[in-house]
């Protein structure tokens, strides 16, 4: 929508609440749930002339099945095994080229490395397993590898011109390493979650609990992650749990612990700040999946503390698709809701270390 027809944003004059310290036993005794796979975990590959997988030959899965074991020998996690085999993926396509291409025509071997002798010898960007070895020794290297998105992880080794170039090759990836594993595991719910896939409509887990207002602020209205319950703080909390793969208790990021200083992060009014003083990216380009933010009086927000929501969708006119909880009056408010907004409307979008905004 554009500026001129925001009078139903201006609608959102519910303060959304921050919860403190008050309720931390109750995060202290919720239940623990075990998750299907722990992604720091590291996983062999099961690999004979048997193997199969639809459309891939042998040669390939040998190729996996090499950077697959380079990763176990190296204690890499297997999202960082994962994100070997879709680098591979988009550098030579899981096969020993004996070529580079016009961009680097001394480029050699699964991972496409140059012969600039920062790979090793050409006997060595030739062979799967050292080549593979190199790849994980440099990916184990870049700070905060394990919390980007898989293919800027990979950019941030291979420094390709496109950091979006392997986003394709991800899913395949997912794939051959599941099949070629010997230790089975499953991405629901659990770290090796894929980045950005954060479910679809209301599925906030706490839509019927009670609010402040129909408690009383000293009474049990905070939800596991230390927000008053149905506020948009703390829809857009849960948001950022799920993208980063953390569905269940004890869940990654709460309210009192998400800064690095120990203060909370707070009412949506001190967002922007709690995301500088954790180094984590803002920008002003929409981003699926990016918090929206707006500051006091913004876009009609609440006055005193401002609004928070999440980018659901991005269109190409401009507009985003904005979800949150309590952007409208009574008696729509604490529910959730949905609406088309001008992407200059908000005062900033922040995002996830998994989202790198895009230039």
């Amino acid at each position: 929508m554009q500026r001129k027809s925001l009078g139903f944003v201006a609608l959102i004059v519910v303060p959304c609440l921050l919860f403190g310290m008050v309720f931390s036993i109750l995060l202290l005794l919720a239940p623990v749930k075990s998750v299907a796979a722990d992604c720091g975990q590291t996983v062999s590959a099961a690999f004979n002339g048997n193997t199969k997988v639809d459309g891939y030959s042998q040669e390939q899965l040998k190729n996996a099945a090499a950077i697959l074991g380079a990763g176990k020998a190296l204690h890499l996690s297997v999202k960082g095994q994962m994100i070997s085999v879709m680098v591979a993926l988009g550098e030579s396509g899981l096969r020993v080229l004996d070529y580079g291409d016009g961009a680097g025509p001394d480029s050699r071997g699964l991972f496409q490395q140059r012969g600039n002798g920062a790979w090793g010898s050409y006997a060595d960007r030739m062979d799967p397993a050292i080549s593979a070895t190199n790849f994980i020794n440099a990916l184990q290297k870049v700070e905060g590898w394990e919390l980007l998105e898989p293919t800027i992880a990979g950019n941030k080794v291979q420094r390709n011109a496109d950091p979006y170039h392997y986003q394709e090759y991800w899913s395949e990836a997912v794939k051959l390493v599941q099949a070629l594993s010997e230790g089975k595991f499953s991405l629901d719910g659990s770290d090796c979650a894929v980045p950005g896939k954060s479910g679809a409509g209301d599925d906030y887990p706490w839509k019927d609990s009670p609010t402040w207002m129909q408690v009383g602020a000293g009474s049990a209205a905070a939800s596991p992650l230390g927000m008053f319950y149905r506020e948009c703080v703390d829809f857009a909390l849960w948001r950022v749990n799920q993208q980063m793969g953390s569905t269940s208790a004890p869940f990654k990021f709460l309210n009192g612990t998400f800064r690095p200083d120990g203060q909370g992060l707070g009412s949506a009014l001190t967002w922007k700040a709690g995301w500088d003083t954790k180094g984590w990216p803002t920008g002003n380009t929409p981003r699926v999946g990016a918090v929206v933010w707006y500051a006091p009086g913004a876009g009609g927000a609440d006055p005193t503390f401002g609004h928070v929501a999440v980018v659901k969708e991005v269109k190409d006119d401009g507009t985003y698709v904005e979800e949150g909880y309590n952007g409208n009056p009574p008696p729509d408010d604490h529910n959730y809701y949905t609406r088309t907004v001008s992407s200059d409307v908000p005062s900033a979008f922040l995002y996830l270390p998994t989202q790198e905004e895009k230039k």
